[in-house]
């Protein structure tokens, strides 16, 4: 399964970073804290979430799964709650990023950046 990375999630669940299926268990998963996907960030208005300003948009990851989102060209990263489904327009786009999150890791200018993202136990 060349350029596919698997995620064991906080439910314990396995999924492939390619889409939303279900994996076989007895594929070698990544551990909680791995890097489990990597892509591009963008960024968007962003879903009101009365927890915090930094959230995102994923495809697959449940709702209230925090995620570490590091710019692989600048090695910063913010750490961001999943409350929201996107991005859906391709080009090796991973996950949507509310304003304040895109701000803080310095891509709004730029609006598309290089990310790898981490799956949280907790913030």
């Amino acid at each position: 399964m060349k350029g596919v990375m698997l995620a064991v999630l906080a439910s314990g669940a396995l999924f492939s970073s390619g889409s939303a299926q279900r994996v076989s268990a007895k594929t070698i998963p990544a551990t909680p804290q791995s890097v489990f996907q990597r892509g591009y960030a963008v960024f968007y208005g962003g879903r009101a979430d009365r927890a915090t300003r930094m959230t995102a948009a994923h495809r697959f990851l449940p709702f209230g799964t925090w995620v570490r989102v590091r710019h692989t060209a600048t090695g910063r990263s913010v750490v961001v709650k999943i409350n929201d489904r996107g991005p859906f327009n391709g080009g090796g786009r991973i996950i949507d990023l509310s304003t304040t999150a895109a701000r803080a890791l310095g891509i709004t200018r730029q609006g598309v950046a290089p990310v790898s993202l981490t799956v949280l136990p907790r913030p």
